[in-house]
């Protein structure tokens, strides 16, 4: 069983035994669900591999993310440390400050989106957005089953263009590694303090607002 931030709980998926061993469960103002409050962003993982079969609930979690008009403009480019070479090239589209630990992911995706609509043929204005509801479907199922993800917008665009020989519609996004979370003394120690800092965020007055952006919603009881 999980708990939710405010008491309420629910069942977990996926065995006991699977969960990542360090959890920064988030401070919520508000309950919210387990999976939401659980997710975080780790800078280490560990040299466990994810089976197949979790991999793939992961990957289907991302396949039934909402699009606009159902386009599903969104592709993911897999590559996982059982195909060494892959993998090596995925983490060689990463800027710098991601391969040092992201290289130890034991699965790395790349983010792209069709910019042009399947449907009419005309550039979709919310295929970054809908790109960005599959990964979170895919993060939230992650967490579910003890996976860590970090998503990454530090990634080599002309790169990713040139090495996957990408056509003119087709955007690279961003980057996601998957896997366990490492245990805190195998973190890069110049990213210790970015792993283990308490998770905060905005308070929900500075961007819920209401006739203007002067105006905070009056969401308090």
């Amino acid at each position: 069983m999980t708990q939710l931030t405010g008491g309420r709980t629910l069942r977990s998926v996926g065995s006991p035994d699977t969960f990542r061993p360090m959890k920064k469960t988030a401070p919520t103002d508000h309950p919210v669900h387990a999976l939401i409050a659980d997710r975080w962003s780790p800078y280490g993982f560990s040299d466990r591999p994810i089976p197949p079969a979790e991999l793939r609930s992961i990957l289907e979690a991302a396949r039934w993310a909402p699009s606009s008009y159902n386009d599903q403009p969104w592709i993911y480019l897999l590559a996982t440390k059982a195909d060494a070479e892959q993998h090596g090239v995925l983490v060689s589209c990463l800027v710098e400050g991601n391969r040092g630990w992201a290289t130890t992911a034991p699965v790395l995706l790349l983010g792209l989106t069709r910019r042009i609509s399947a449907r009419n043929g005309e550039p979709n204005a919310a295929c970054e957005h809908d790109l960005g509801l599959a990964s979170a479907n895919l993060s939230l199922e992650a967490t579910s089953r003890g996976i860590s993800v970090h998503q990454m917008s530090g990634i080599l665009r002309d790169r990713i263009r040139e090495v996957f020989s990408l056509p003119d519609d087709i955007t690279p996004v961003t980057a996601l590694a998957l896997g366990y979370c490492a245990a805190h003394g195998d973190v890069p120690e110049n990213l210790v303090d970015r792993h283990t800092r308490p998770r905060e965020r905005r308070a929900l007055a500075s961007f819920i607002f209401t006739g203007g952006l002067d105006q905070p919603a009056p969401l308090e009881d």
